[in-house]
This record gives C-alpha cells, sequence and structure tokens, in this order.
C-alpha cells in the first residue's frame, strides 16, 4: 500500500488584508482542507497565524514556529498554503527555512499559485517574486515613517491610544485629570520601596475597579513618556517624574529578579556573578546547634551555580552588611575626588569606538542570518550595557552622586541599623548599583554607586 502525504495546512492573516479581501482564516482553511482531501493526503495539523503582516519577524508568529517544530520532528511531508506571500515576503527568511525544510526532506506548495521549488526555474520565480513583495513592502513602510517623522515633527501622538494617564487633546498628550491621580500615587509607591510588586499591589488595594491591569502600571517603569521626553523631544508632554528619577529607575529594573519566597534580603540585585554576570539570589541556611536550636542566616550565590560553574561564589548576608556599611563612605570619597580631579588618567585606548564597532559588526551578522534573534538580542543588550556605562563613565559629574552624600551624612548609620531588612534593601538600591565580587578571592573587590538622585 502506498504511503500517503503527511500535510500541515498554515494560513496567516493581517488584520487589514482579511477586511480588504475577505480571505480570513476560515476561508483559506477551507480551500487548503478541500485541495488536500481531494489529493487524498493525510491532514497532520493546522496551523495559523491571525492579526499578524508578513513583516513581523518569524520569531513572533507562534504557529509558524509550531509548525517548523514539527518539521524537525519529521512529522510532515507536505506545507501547503494559499499564496506566497501568506508564507513569506523576506527573500532571507524565505531561504533560511527552505533550508530547515530541505533537510528534513518537506516541500511546500501554494494552491492558489503556480511555485515548484523542485526546479532551477521555479526557485527562481520564487526569489523575483519575493524580491517584488518586499520592495512593495518596504515601500509602504517607508511611506508610514514619512508620516510618522511628520507627527514627531510636531509632538503630535503617533499610535491610536495614548498611555494611562494621558489623554489626547488636539493630537497631543495632556494628563488625564481622571488617571493622573493613580499614575503620581504609583511612582510614590515604588519610589519608596523599589518594588514594582508591591506599588502594583497598593494600586490594586487602593483603587480597586479603577486600577489599570498589571501589565500597564509595569509599563509606568518604562516608557520614557512618563518623564515627559519622547526621543529627542524633552518637551513632548507633562511630566510625572523628572528625567532623573526615570534614568534612576532604569537602573534599578535592570537586573530584577523575583523570589519564591516573601523572605527580605537587604542585598537583593545588587551583585552579580563574576563567572557569568547573572544576578545573585538569596536563600537561608539553617544549622542545627548542639542545644538543639536552629539558627537561620543568609547567603547570596549565582542561580547557575550548579548547572554552569559549581566552584561559583557564595557569601553571606552579614559579610557584606558588615563591608559594605564600614567602607562606604572611604569609597565614595573615592569616587568623589576622582571626578572633581579630572577623572580616572586617560586610557591608551577609548573603548567608545570598538563597542560602537563591534554592535555594528553584530547588526551585519544578524542582517545575513548568521545568528538568530534571540542571540543577537543577547550580544545587542549586553554592547548596549557598556556602551550605556562608558558614556556616563565619561560625562559624569559630581552632581549625581550628591543625593548619596546627603544619604551618608550625619548619623545615617544609626538610622539604618533601625530599618528592617526589607527597607535596608531599599535604601542600598538609592546608593548602591553593584556590589563588585572578586573571581579570585570570592571576597567583595569595589561598590558601584547610583548615580542619578531620585528624590526623597
Amino acid at each position: 500500500m502506498e504511503k500517503r502525504i503527511r500535510c500541515a495546512i498554515y494560513d496567516r492573516v493581517s488584520t487589514d488584508i482579511q477586511v480588504e479581501n475577505g480571505l480570513s482564516l476560515d476561508t483559506q482553511k477551507e480551500l487548503l482542507t478541500e485541495y488536500a482531501t481531494s489529493h487524498g493526503y493525510e491532514i497532520v495539523d493546522y496551523y495559523a497565524d491571525e492579526g499578524l503582516t508578513a513583516r513581523k519577524k518569524l520569531q513572533n508568529r507562534k504557529d509558524f514556529q509550531r509548525l517548523l517544530s514539527d518539521v524537525q520532528k519529521d512529522k510532515i511531508d507536505l506545507i501547503l498554503v494559499t499564496k506566497l506571500d501568506r508564507w513569506f515576503r523576506n527573500v532571507r527568511d524565505y531561504h533560511n527555512t527552505q533550508a530547515i525544510l530541505e533537510q528534513h526532506h518537506c516541500n511546500w506548495k501554494t494552491i492558489l499559485e503556480d511555485y515548484d521549488t523542485s526546479t532551477a526555474d521555479g526557485q527562481l520565480k520564487i526569489n523575483i517574486m519575493l524580491a517584488v513583495a518586499q520592495n512593495e513592502s518596504d515601500r509602504t513602510s517607508e511611506r508610514i515613517k514619512v508620516v510618522f517623522e511628520h507627527k514627531r515633527r510636531n509632538g503630535e501622538l503617533i499610535t491610536g491610544k495614548p498611555p494611562f494617564g494621558y489623554m489626547t487633546v488636539n493630537k497631543k498628550l495632556q494628563k488625564n485629570p481622571e488617571e493622573s491621580e493613580i499614575v503620581e500615587e504609583y511612582f510614590r509607591q515604588y519610589l519608596g520601596s523599589l518594588s514594582k510588586r508591591k506599588a502594583i499591589n497598593y494600586i490594586r488595594d487602593v483603587y480597586g475597579d479603577r486600577a489599570p491591569s498589571a501589565q500597564a502600571m509595569d509599563k509606568f517603569t518604562k516608557k520614557e513618556v512618563y518623564c515627559g521626553w519622547r526621543g529627542d523631544d524633552h518637551n513632548y508632554c507633562e511630566p510625572y517624574i523628572t528625567p532623573e528619577q526615570f534614568r534612576f529607575i532604569q537602573e534599578t529594573t535592570s537586573a530584577r529578579t523575583f523570589h519564591t519566597s516573601n523572605e527580605p534580603y537587604i542585598f537583593s540585585q545588587l551583585m552579580k556573578c563574576p563567572y557569568c554576570g547573572a544576578t545573585m539570589t538569596g536563600f537561608v541556611k539553617t544549622h542545627k546547634c548542639k542545644d538543639g536550636s536552629v539558627s537561620r542566616y543568609k547567603r547570596y550565590r549565582c542561580s547557575r551555580k550548579f548547572d554552569q560553574h559549581p566552584r561559583g561564589i557564595c557569601i553571606s548576608e552579614s559579610t557584606v552588611e558588615e563591608y559594605i556599611t564600614h567602607h562606604i563612605k572611604s569609597e565614595l570619597n573615592r569616587k568623589m575626588y576622582t571626578i572633581r580631579n579630572g577623572g580616572n588618567p586617560k586610557k591608551k585606548e577609548d573603548p567608545e569606538p570598538r563597542i560602537r564597532a563591534e554592535m555594528n559588526r553584530l547588526n551585519n551578522i544578524y542582517m545575513k542570518g548568521r545568528i538568530s534573534e534571540q542571540e543577537y538580542d543577547r550580544q545587542y543588550e549586553a554592547l548596549e550595557t557598556q556602551l550605556r556605562d562608558e558614556l556616563q563613565r565619561q560625562k559624569e559629574t559630581a552632581a549625581d552622586y550628591e543625593h548619596i552624600v546627603k544619604m551618608l551624612s550625619g548619623n545615617w548609620i544609626d538610622i539604618y541599623n533601625a530599618l528592617d531588612p526589607e527597607h535596608k534593601n531599599a535604601f542600598w538600591k538609592k546608593v548602591v548599583k553593584e556590589i563588585v565580587l572578586n573571581k579570585e578571592t570570592h571576597k567583595i573587590e569595589s561598590i558601584n554607586f547610583m548615580p542619578f538622585g531620585c528624590g526623597n
């Protein structure tokens, strides 16, 4: 008995196409199913991406990724689509995907158009049509960019829905009097505790049904519009926080980690593993004493210690606290002295051009399809962090750290000792950017201070 061809049905539709042409997911599914049945194919599964344009990255087309996964598991012999533009509009995406299909002996076919990948002429035709489709898509994108640039120059809202806390008046953003109190209270709570979770829960408890979703509140600390900026326009709208507070928030939220327990850790998110760069997490160590009592003490270790570097650092909270309380002022004085006397001696090589050249090289590699999007994002984010730190180092002034000088003046240590662990953590997050650990000695090497004061 002849083996039946195992067929996968893929359809995609963007909102505009669905409205204009009526080629909905249901319509495509019906046509593809009828074609597969009439040719005696065995339908393995249906894969559909709705509301996604062809310009979206393939990684964002979830069912497309599920389809490729099944191809790589050798579950599919043939993929059916209605038209080429439902499948690809990008030459690079086509070749990358085609390589996977050929490796697993999987073909594809359009039922409303005549494309054949089995011949040289057929492959040439596909390349030509994809190049034309990509050019058309790029030209549409360029026209949209021109319109958006005109709106930016006029300080107008680009997207249709304004951010929570704002409303659109004459195409420009203004504070919404019905929502502004909630946004202001959120930032008060966050800057007091430096905890998104606590700020969100507070808003939910106080405002009930009036409170926005957790996802909407999470954007408060991420969007620069809340400090009145949009790109180079620093007078875009009335702010809820200052630019200094916004930069401070970006620094404190850049390495957020969440514990499965509610145990408070004084130096949570302030130390990174010198082996892999991951944030050190806290845990409680218990010890049974001779008298039968049990002592508890807190320690920090890398979350990847057991599977990537077993000899990683493990340091107790009391050790860190003792070091930082005894050395913080001398480290700060050294920092202020360095800044006021012209900074560190100029290095033989300025790292900024090297970092920018590396970012350009990474862009070229990604455009050629030589690395995955996930790996590209990881490397590019690391380079952006290096560049940001270097630019900050070059332009930093003593004024950037005056808020720390004030916090560590007078009888600060008595006030600090009276705090509970949760408030001690909030205190250090306003002072310390990172406690640097030495890879060789496993001891504290230095303290990096948090610039940009966030107010009281």
